[in-house]
């Protein structure tokens, strides 16, 4: 007899942007000519950059010859593209990373899930909240979460409210915990942390022996001077912190699938004895073991985005939605929303009508403005009476979806 994960099991049966699509779907079963904008999952709507398309042609070419074939590629990323998010991402900005501590993957979703392969079951977990669905998920899948309560939260995680009575801003832990996840710029609030604050976060792990699970898939979205595009800016986070990239919203990758992890091979745990141990080691073992790395195209059309033209066509694709998130947040104000995030963030976060939850709200911008948002209460408690909208859309749509609200 085969057994399950029971953990599996525990966890609500559909996730959040499933939901989503189903209730979209439903709609327009209902309505087939209901002009519907899609302004909830966070999927790009611009096409590549021409450089990471040309890069992609060409390593396809290479492909059909057998003397520039490639087979199977380094688990942790070819050399060529970790040399060039060292120089580009960090050591150009005075950050030194060593190649071998770049881990090139298919995604930050997949690597912040998958990092907690190499933390024992017993860790302690602290999730902002509201938080990127993954997060929590997935230690509930690896058993760490506990069981879930009557309100959705998990009784083994430590949740760190961020609302707008603490202006988004998390407080540390009051108990002990082991590992922290933090998402700045914030998915899906859109707010950020300055540098001030960071430090904070760093010099608490540092005192408590804490790992600090940082998610920078937006930073290209920072706009203000204040705000860290990487943890690392923070002396001593090399100590205390993995960070998370992706390609996804910076080049328009979300359907290529190409990010990386950093872990600094100083950065330790411990063992049941209280040895150090180095994680750089244990995530090169588990890569290596579940992981065929990323396919050669793909790293490719990755490298490619750092390249002169490539950085000028990114900076436009930035740009592009950063107008965005400036139209939304003036659309919203002026429909007389209160709201946050946008700025630093592709995202903003809107709170719904006195009496309505999220899902309510959810279901009213989709029948009656045929407007698609994400609802806040999917991330989590305090999630509980917002709305997420994504600015990743065309600009005709953005528009228009602010002149359905502005009625």
């Amino acid at each position: 007899m085969a057994k399950i994960n029971e953990n599996f099991i525990k966890i609500p049966a559909t996730y959040l942007f499933s939901e989503i699509a189903k209730r979209v779907t439903q709609h327009k079963e209902e309505n087939p000519t209901a002009p519907i904008i899609r302004m909830g999952i966070g999927d790009v709507s611009l096409p590549l950059p021409d450089a990471a398309v040309d890069a992609m042609i060409k390593a396809a070419d290479e492909q059909r010859d057998a003397s520039s074939f490639r087979g199977y590629g380094p688990e942790q990323g070819y050399a060529f593209l970790r040399e060039a998010i060292a120089e580009n991402d960090y050591v150009s900005k005075g950050i030194q990373i060593d190649i071998d501590e770049v881990f090139v993957s298919d995604g930050a979703k997949s690597d912040t899930g998958n990092i907690g392969d190499i933390f024992d079951v017993s860790n302690r977990v602290a999730i902002t909240d509201p938080s990127y669905p993954v997060y929590v998920d997935t230690n509930a899948m690896g058993g760490r979460a506990g069981e879930p309560t009557a309100s959705g939260e998990w009784t083994n995680l430590v949740y760190l409210s961020c609302n707008a009575e603490n202006n988004f801003v998390p407080a540390l832990p009051t108990e002990k915990v082991d590992l922290v996840y933090l998402c700045y710029p914030n998915n899906p609030t859109g707010t950020t942390l300055t540098k001030e604050q960071l430090t904070v976060w760093v010099e608490y792990a540092k005192a408590n022996k804490v790992i600090l699970l940082f998610d920078a898939a937006y930073e290209a979205f920072i706009t203000e001077d204040n705000v860290p595009r990487s943890i690392y800016e923070i002396d001593g986070a090399k100590d205390v912190a993995i960070e998370f990239r992706s390609f996804s919203k910076t080049a328009g990758f979300t359907g290529t699938r190409c990010g990386y992890t950093v872990v600094p091979k100083q950065l330790m745990g411990y063992s049941e004895n209280g040895e150090q141990v180095s994680l750089n080691k244990l995530w090169n073992r588990r890569q290596c073991t579940k992981f065929n790395g990323t396919s050669y195209v793909v790293q490719r059309a990755a490298e490619a985005t750092y390249s002169l033209e490539g950085k000028k066509q990114v900076k436009k694709l930035i740009e592009f939605y950063t107008e965005n998130a400036r139209i939304i947040r003036q659309g919203l104000l002026k429909a007389g929303y209160t709201i946050f995030g946008g700025v630093n963030a592709p995202y903003v976060w809107a709170k719904a009508p006195v009496g309505q939850t999220s899902w309510e709200y959810f279901d009213y911008l989709l029948k009656e403005k045929n407007i698609v948002t994400t609802p806040g209460a999917g991330f989590g408690a305090s999630g509980e009476g917002y709305v997420r909208f994504s600015a990743f859309g065309s600009r005709e749509a953005t528009i228009e979806a602010m002149q359905r609200l502005e009625k």
